[in-house]
């Protein structure tokens, strides 16, 4: 007999892409008339997983993330998989924010996550693994709308479906 139909929900970022967008990000900036002798820098820190913005001012820096994301909007990635870490300010006048590139799910919203499935009250397990959970059913109707239950929520990391057995 086959075992039960089941699936993963992980939240997983292509660091690939997400090096596109910050190397694209870089040229236009360099080639924004508004920006022409300021100082602005982004880096991605593949090892760290984190993108450190350097502006001059705040309203730069704003100005500089929203050019990022329109990035990450054009290449399908979720404005979400970034987690703003720290906020400092830099040599002279200007601004260094860090943020995190999340990867994996932590165990607290991966508590959450499962006490939210088990609320729906159908016949369908999930469990913890690693930064990853595993839910299985015996009818892939109900696993099926675990997913548009998900999908309908809000929670703070961008979420993916694998692995559909």
């Amino acid at each position: 007999m086959a075992k039960d139909p089941s699936f993963d929900i992980v939240s997983e970022v292509d660091m690939q892409v997400i090096d596109d967008c910050v190397n694209v990000a870089v040229k236009e900036i360099d080639n924004r008339f508004d920006f022409k002798g300021q100082n602005i820098q982004i880096e991605l820190n593949k090892g760290e997983k984190t993108i450190t913005i350097l502006a001059p001012a705040d309203f730069v820096l704003n100005q500089v993330r929203d050019i990022l994301f329109q990035k990450f909007i054009k290449r399908g990635l979720n404005q979400k998989c970034l987690r703003e870490k720290k906020k400092e300010k830099a040599a002279g006048d200007a601004i260094r924010e860090i943020n995190e590139i999340v990867h994996g799910i932590d165990k607290d919203l991966a508590k959450q996550i499962v006490k939210d499935i088990k609320d729906m009250k159908l016949k369908v397990q999930a469990s913890i693994q690693d930064e990853q959970i595993r839910v299985s059913g015996a009818k892939k109707d109900d696993l099926q709308a675990v997913i548009s239950m998900i999908k309908g929520k809000d929670y703070p990391i961008p979420l993916q479906f694998t692995n559909y057995r």
